[in-house]
C-alpha cells in the first residue's frame, strides 16, 4: 500500500463566533470554533454570494492560542485536514460532525489579544463584512516558500 493520499484543508474567512476552550479527562486543552468563507459567481450577468460555514477544533498549545487571541469577526488563515466523527446519540441514531482539524492559524485582523492584558488591538473594531488588506497571493506564496525551505532542510 504505497500509495500516497492527501488531507489537507486551507482557509481564509472570518471566526463566527469565539472560541470556546475545554480539556479532555485527560488535561488536554481543545478549543472549537466556527470560520467562514465567502464565495461570488455571476448567473446571467447576476451576481450570487454565497457563504460556507466550516466546524473548526485545535488541540494543545495552539487549542490555547486560539482561545487567547482568536475572537468572532477575526479574519484568520487556518491550514488543517478534514476529519469526520460518529457516534451514537441518546436515542441510538449514528450521528456524524466533520471538522477540520487546525495545524496552523495565522491572525490576518486585529484579534482580541491575551486575556488580562491590555492590547491596543482590542481598540480597533474588526467589521466580519469589510475585506481586509491581505494579499492573498503573497501569503500563499510566502507558505510555498516555506515549505520549500522545510523539505530541503
Amino acid at each position: 500500500m504505497s500509495a500516497r493520499s492527501v488531507n489537507k484543508v486551507i482557509l481564509i474567512g472570518n471566526l463566527t463566533r469565539d472560541p470556546e476552550l475545554r480539556y479532555t479527562p485527560q488535561g488536554v486543552p481543545v478549543c472549537s470554533f466556527g470560520l467562514a468563507t465567502n464565495r461570488e459567481w455571476s448567473v446571467d450577468g447576476v451576481k450570487k454570494e454565497a457563504a460556507d460555514f466550516h466546524n473548526l477544533v485545535a488541540w494543545n498549545k495552539l487549542a490555547e492560542l486560539c482561545e487567547q487571541l482568536l475572537a468572532k469577526g477575526t479574519k484568520t488563515y487556518i491550514d488543517g485536514r478534514l476529519q469526520t466523527r460518529d457516534w451514537t446519540d441518546a436515542d441510538g441514531n449514528k450521528r456524524y460532525k466533520t471538522e477540520i482539524v487546525v495545524n496552523e492559524m495565522i491572525l490576518l485582523s486585529p484579534g482580541k489579544g491575551f486575556k488580562g492584558e491590555p492590547s491596543t488591538k482590542d481598540s480597533t473594531p474588526v467589521d466580519a463584512d469589510a475585506d481586509a488588506d491581505v494579499d492573498l497571493d503573497a501569503v500563499l506564496s510566502d507558505l510555498e516558500t516555506e515549505d520549500k525551505t522545510t523539505t530541503e532542510d
